[in-house]
């Protein structure tokens, strides 16, 4: 006799407000000691399903839901959201929004005091946690200055060592490098093994193919192939930028240390490395946001400053502040080429949505906004972009290795922090590889997608060519 279904959800669906129509409908049944795994388009309604189940949608978020969702045996929207956070707990896609405490440690013990177990059963969960995460280290550290995949660990943890009945979790790798995605997926299989029911929205599936028994649901239609770029309105004039000896300090400890390189514009680079390397660090430094001690010079761009380069944060949500998309892309443009405009939101995907909050876009869709914005600023050299296949699925990616090879084309630096190794393998033309905070080398182009080798340092990789044979080619009008 099959076990009672541990979440339900039948014929669910939401309507935000202002939209015409609901995202949905959706019918899912998941069990105690079952794994699945859903899949679907950057927007298709991954995070909504995800917000239905846990039951912050009907309760934190304003529309109407149809349909019904039943968690541990109770209708959520006739259940207060503290007695399903008894039965069910959701990692978002933005685990910064979820920190609570000063430490890792206490982020860990405030879940369990509001089970009200006593001390010494608390003390075995947190340290059972902090090694089976890979949190140890970072124990008592702000969780606000860890990395976001450290942070994306922290919250999985938090929530794991509740023993939740359930555990839903939207893109829980994203942020992650491929040894800790490996370790993640190990601990959700062992979650599902004692018992509890784990339903998991993610485009690396390919994380999860070694477990047996892994339930997949597909929400949309695979992508289809982009439309090409449309033409930039100005050309960058060839430029340098280099550096020596950058070293960056946050909170007292070293997060940069004498990192040299030598950019150019034309080029496109990913910065690799595992969780908390420093790949954001050095992004905001490019971009010239973060105090650095060291060197950087930019020459040869026909100005008396240095080369401008603009960045899309990791969590867009920290860039977003205007009413609508529209606003948002325009912000700053007093002249806006309103052509261009037209064809950079349809480009990427935005052009439904232009009148809508920016925040109520799906997480791979504030990605390409946040893009977007770059795209139509003027007097810029090149783009940072910081890990910007997050929440994208199949075809987005490529749409994005086209946009920065066509960027590159027409003189732009593109540096691209990412854990999405076979995206860098394909599209970058140049990788920097950071370990214990200074520049490393591969042995080689193909090593881009063996993170093992990332294990031996060595010098700065500069490949004599590029990696792709320049896709561009078959984007320029």
């Amino acid at each position: 006799m099959k076990a009672t279904a541990a979440v339900t959800a039948e014929r669910a669906a939401f309507r935000y407000p202002g939209k015409a129509s609901a995202v949905g409908p959706f019918d899912l049944q998941v069990r105690p000691g079952e794994l699945h795994l859903l899949c679907g388009a950057s927007g298709c309604g991954k995070s909504t399903l995800a917000r239905m189940l846990c039951g912050t949608i009907p309760h934190l978020y304003r529309g109407r839901l149809d349909g019904r969702v039943i968690v541990g045996g109770r209708r959520s929207e006739e259940t207060p959201l503290w007695q399903l956070s008894t039965q069910i707990g959701l990692v978002s896609q933005n685990p910064a929004a979820q920190l609570l405490t000063s430490t890792v440690r206490d982020e860990i013990v405030f879940g369990l005091e509001n089970l009200g177990l006593d001390r010494a059963e608390i003390d075995d969960r947190v340290e059972a946690a902090l090694g089976e995460f890979g949190l140890r280290s970072f124990a008592e550290r702000d969780p606000r200055s860890l990395s976001g995949g450290e942070q994306q660990k922290l919250i999985v943890a938090a929530l794991a060592a509740r023993r939740p009945r359930t555990l839903v979790l939207d893109e829980p790798l994203s942020m992650l490098d491929g040894a800790s995605a490996a370790r993640l997926v190990g601990a959700l299989d062992r979650l599902r093994s004692a018992g509890s029911a784990v339903v998991a929205f993610e485009h690396r599936d390919g994380a999860f193919s070694q477990l047996a028994g892994v339930t997949r649901h597909s929400l949309s239609e695979p992508a289809g192939d982009p439309q090409p770029l449309p033409e930039l309105p100005t050309r960058v004039p060839a430029f340098h930028l280099s550096a020596e000896r950058v070293c960056v300090e946050l909170g007292g400890q070293p997060v940069l240390r004498d990192v040299d390189f030598s950019f150019a514009g034309g080029q496109v680079w990913a910065v690799i490395g595992a969780n908390g390397e420093g790949k954001t660090t050095l992004l905001r430094t490019l971009a010239g946001l973060q105090r650095h001690s060291g060197r950087i010079d930019g020459r040869g761009s026909g100005s008396t400053s240095p080369p401008r380069l603009g960045l899309c944060f990791q969590n867009p949500d920290r860039q977003l502040f205007n009413p609508t998309v529209r606003q948002e892309i325009l912000f700053g443009c007093p002249e806006p080429d309103q052509r261009f405009y037209d064809r950079v939101v349809a480009l990427l995907g935005l052009t439904p949505y232009q009148d809508t909050p920016p925040l109520l876009l799906s997480e791979g869709e504030k990605k390409r906004l946040a893009l977007a914005i770059l795209l139509m600023r003027p007097g810029l050299s090149g783009i940072c972009l910081d890990e910007p296949t997050l929440g994208q699925d199949e075809g987005h990616r490529r749409l994005l290795g086209g946009v920065v090879r066509r960027l590159a084309s027409a003189g732009y630096l593109c540096v691209i922090a990412t854990h999405d190794l076979q995206w860098a393998a394909e599209w970058a033309d140049h990788v920097l590889v950071l370990q214990g905070g200074r520049a490393v080398a591969a042995p080689n182009s193909e090593s881009i997608i063996q993170p093992a080798e990332l294990e031996q340092p060595a010098g700065l990789l500069l490949p004599e060519a590029p990696v792709c044979p320049c896709p561009a080619q078959s984007l320029s009008h």
